[in-house]
């Protein structure tokens, strides 16, 4: 008996993954649009506008690279006509869904359309190129024009709408992408090195001039080792960097261990805040908007390394 319940359960979710239909709009006719992380969430929207219903499944603080999919995201997925997702491994635990749901309706990666001679490698955590391309704000760019086309060529009738707010959208990554350069060049060059738990900020050192360091690596599925902890707490002392800053998805621990380790050999560091890498803030603030999460990480670095 405990057999055949297993057997329904199993192909109830593969049939959920792979061979149903898109449930149609509603009768408003928005489009039913089902993403992963916040940042993605926030871009359809903007896109979007009131021709898109966008349910986000990674809330606030959530890693995505440790995201499994629950049985309820299966249905979100399900009911969506159009999934956009980063790529580049980031939603590592969820690629067979997408690679399945792909067979019976439109799934994106908003990053195959970046230049890949522009990427990071992602050697040490086994794929081929970095996924937290958001960092680089030009590449946020590219990714927004991805959504662009995608909702143009699914809803041709609002077209000019989707290109509309897709070029006002632009227009103030733009400028965003100039205040964070302008910004970062305030802080003093020796200053500028940014340190934190996990390296999700190598295309933001890359694209505005600031040394990066993280504890763990571009995944937060590996975990930092001794050594990695005592060869950034000297880095940190023999340069007498300032500050650390912790990462709202991301454990405290080790990087508590690097600062209790400084303190030890005689130089005191402070946490020099709270940074959003994998996961915006809260739906409702300025943080819980991409826009707004580079902003506020920018004010903080600036703030503690100056």
């Amino acid at each position: 008996m405990f057999l055949a319940f297993t057997f329904i359960g199993f192909a109830a979710f593969i049939s959920a993954c792979g061979s149903s239909e898109p449930t149609p709009s509603d009768s408003d006719g928005k489009i039913k649009i089902t993403t992963t992380i916040g940042m993605i969430a926030d871009m359809v929207k903007q896109v979007g506008g009131e021709h898109v219903e966008v349910t986000g499944l990674m809330k606030a603080g959530v890693d995505p690279h440790l995201y499994k999919a629950s049985q309820g995201d299966i249905e979100k997925l399900d009911n969506a006509e159009i999934i956009f997702y980063n790529g580049l491994h980031l939603e590592g635990k969820m690629v067979e869904i997408f690679e399945n749901m792909a067979k019976k309706k439109t799934v994106i990666a908003v990053s195959d359309k970046i230049d890949r001679s522009t990427l990071r490698s992602g050697a040490e955590m086994e794929t081929e190129y970095d996924p937290h391309i958001w960092f680089d704000v030009r590449h946020w760019m590219t990714a927004t024009e991805s959504v662009r086309d995608t909702l143009v060529e699914k809803d041709p009738e609002n077209a000019d709408d989707y290109r509309n707010n897709a070029e006002n959208y632009l227009k103030q990554l733009r400028l965003l992408h100039d205040e964070v350069a302008e910004k970062i060049k305030s802080i003093p060059e020796a200053s500028r090195v940014l340190v934190t738990a996990h390296d999700a900020f190598g295309y933001f050192g890359d694209a505005y001039g600031i040394k990066v360091m993280g504890l763990q690596g571009i995944s937060t599925a590996s975990e930092a080792g001794t050594k990695d902890v005592t060869d950034l707490r000297d880095y940190l002392v023999e340069n007498k960097i300032k500050a650390v800053f912790i990462e709202s998805s991301v454990p405290r621990k080790a990087i508590d261990a690097v600062i209790q380790g400084a303190k030890a050999k005689g130089h005191e560091m402070n946490i020099g805040g709270e940074l959003f890498s994998d996961a915006m803030g809260e739906e409702g603030t300025p943080e819980g908007t991409y826009i707004g999460m580079v902003r506020h990480n920018v004010e903080i670095i600036v703030g503690a390394l100056k």
